[in-house]
Formats: structure tokens, C-alpha cells, sequence
């Protein structure tokens, strides 16, 4: 049986952001996708800080091949700051990652 040749690429690194849906979030959509080949969203309630928060939340994820940790952070930040946001979450490899203003 030949069903032609193909390529594999895995890509070990994931990625994950937690945003809120708020003013700008979809602009942050669109900046994700437009780094990352691939993305996939998931809507849900958020329950940060103890409390249920008002907004729903989306969460991007992306996968990557190599990652400098340091730089997504940074970026984490930026969207934090663009968002008008106190902190946001990233999950990078499956650990947790809040990165707060104050």
C-alpha cells in the first residue's frame, strides 16, 4: 500500500495563554496567530484570585519546537500591560506561570 510520501515534525514545547475576553484580547489573538503556525481556543469561566471572575477567558495554545522561556515571559508581560490586566497566567510545559505587575 503507498499512499505517497510524507514529513513529520514534532514539536516538543507547549504553550499556553490565558486570557481574558476583554477590550484588546482579540488583537492579542490575531499578534498569537500571527507568530505561531498553529493555534487552537478554548473558552471557559475564570476563577482567579480566589473569586469567579466576571469575563470569560480564552486559552491559546501553541506549540513550538524551540523556546527561550525569558522572551515569552516578556511577551506575557507585554499582553498583561496591553490588556490593562493586574496579571496574567501563561502555562509553559504544563507549569504554571503568573506574571503580576505589582
Amino acid at each position: 500500500m503507498d499512499c505517497g510520501s510524507f514529513k513529520i515534525k514534532k514539536l516538543k514545547n507547549s504553550l499556553k495563554y490565558y486570557l481574558p475576553r476583554v477590550e484588546g484580547y482579540l488583537e492579542v489573538i490575531k499578534q498569537l496567530s500571527a507568530e505561531f503556525q498553529g493555534m487552537s481556543l478554548i473558552e471557559f469561566d475564570g476563577y482567579f484570585e480566589n473569586k469567579i471572575e466576571p469575563a470569560k477567558y480564552v486559552m491559546a495554545e501553541v506549540h513550538l519546537d524551540i523556546l527561550d522561556e525569558n522572551k515569552i515571559i516578556e511577551q506575557a508581560n507585554c499582553i498583561r500591560t496591553q490588556l490593562n490586566q493586574k496579571s496574567l497566567a501563561i502555562q509553559i510545559n504544563n507549569e504554571l506561570i503568573l506574571v503580576d505587575g505589582n
